[in-house]
């Protein structure tokens, strides 16, 4: 029988209930700027568990205070962040979804204002942000040429930081999530160091692929020893850096990268694109823009990892063409989760698929 966008997922010893899942998206919604989850975290990714998704991830969920991209973003870096999170999902596997956690650090684009109100760029140390962390000293290139103070990690700063990540793996796993993403996309700190763009180091952990890639491959193991052997572990990647005119990161590397994850136990790669640099030049961003690079992961690996795709995925018929064609095994939608959270339960309508959702007998009367 043809696989499609309802069809259960199994990972491991995890079966995800259909193919849909919630992408991680930034709410920056911490009004007490301590990355403690709140009311509007638990009922947004409530809301999206609710209305039929598969897998409901987090947003990016700093593993130490200075990973932060902006003040106002969720943590798990103290037992005290765990807590707060773990009602959520609890919440989230009572509607029968699969609550995920993405597991990041934003490196060098860390202590930004978040993108609304009267202020805009890097919050300097002495404003209440702080020094951020890089494979260089190199800081992000805000407009007008504005700086921001940036520490190259020693190699000691680096083990610190797969650290961090190992022990955010324990606390979120002991909150009852069920999936782990490891953020090395998007221009964050674990992309840093994976692209020749940001990356100009000359030790263990720069210049060759095998050296720039270390810290992803140690800090996947890290959180696939922590996780357990039971439930699944992703790793989101942005697959080019749309810079082809420099050395970059691209997605012949991301085919390598791949079954380097594989190895260190990862078993799905979240393929995104860009965030590198600004200069950065995207194709097209139309419906399922950055698909044929999670299809050339899945086609090109020597692995059998799974491969999700996001971008651009905003129709019903879209997420299901994507797994009925074999181009990718989850469907990871963004904005349309946030115009309509209960994006499956009419998907299921519209491809004449009510047989494969339960849809909360609260709303049985209006979906």
């Amino acid at each position: 029988m043809t696989e499609d966008v309802f069809s259960p997922l199994e990972l491991r010893e995890t079966t995800v209930r259909n193919r849909f899942a919630v992408s991680p998206m930034c709410q920056y919604s911490c009004e007490d700027e301590d990355g403690l989850a709140t009311d509007w975290h638990r009922v947004h990714l409530g809301s999206r568990a609710v209305g039929g998704a598969g897998i409901v991830f987090t947003e990016a969920t700093a593993v130490e205070p200075r990973g932060r991209i902006s003040p106002q973003d969720l943590g798990v870096w103290s037992d005290e962040h765990a807590d707060a999170l773990s009602p959520i999902a609890e919440f989230v596997a009572e509607q029968g979804a699969t609550p995920g956690i993405q597991l990041a650090h934003a490196g060098r684009k860390a202590s930004k204002h978040r993108p609304w109100g009267d202020e805009s760029g890097a919050i300097a140390p002495e404003d209440g942000g702080w020094e951020t962390a890089a494979p260089s000293a190199d800081p992000w290139p805000y407009e007008g040429g504005d700086t921001h103070p940036t520490e190259k990690l020693t190699e000691d700063g680096i083990a610190d930081v797969v650290d961090s990540f190992r022990q955010a793996a324990r606390r979120a796993r002991d909150a009852g999530f069920e999936v782990a993403e490891v953020h090395a996309a998007h221009g964050y700190l674990l992309h840093e160091f994976l692209s020749p763009v940001t990356n100009h180091r000359d030790d263990a952990y720069g210049g060759s692929f095998e050296d720039r890639a270390r810290i992803v491959r140690e800090v996947t193991e890290a959180v696939r020893d922590e996780w357990g052997e039971d439930a699944p572990v992703f790793v989101r990647i942005s697959a080019t850096d749309w810079l082809d005119d420099r050395d970059s990161w691209t997605i012949e590397q991301s085919v390598r990268l791949a079954d380097l994850l594989a190895d260190a136990g990862a078993d799905l790669i979240d393929v995104s694109t860009g965030g590198i640099h600004p200069d950065q030049e995207i194709e097209w961003t139309g419906p399922n823009y950055q698909t044929r690079f999670a299809e050339q992961i899945r086609n090109e690996t020597d692995s059998d990892v799974a491969v999700g795709a996001v971008g651009g995925i905003t129709t019903a018929e879209q997420a299901d063409a994507l797994i009925r064609n074999d181009r990718a095994d989850v469907a990871l939608v963004g904005r349309e989760f946030l115009d309509d959270p209960y994006f499956p339960l009419h998907a299921a309508r519209e491809l004449g698929r009510e047989d494969a959702v339960d849809v909360p007998p609260q709303y049985q009367r209006g979906i």
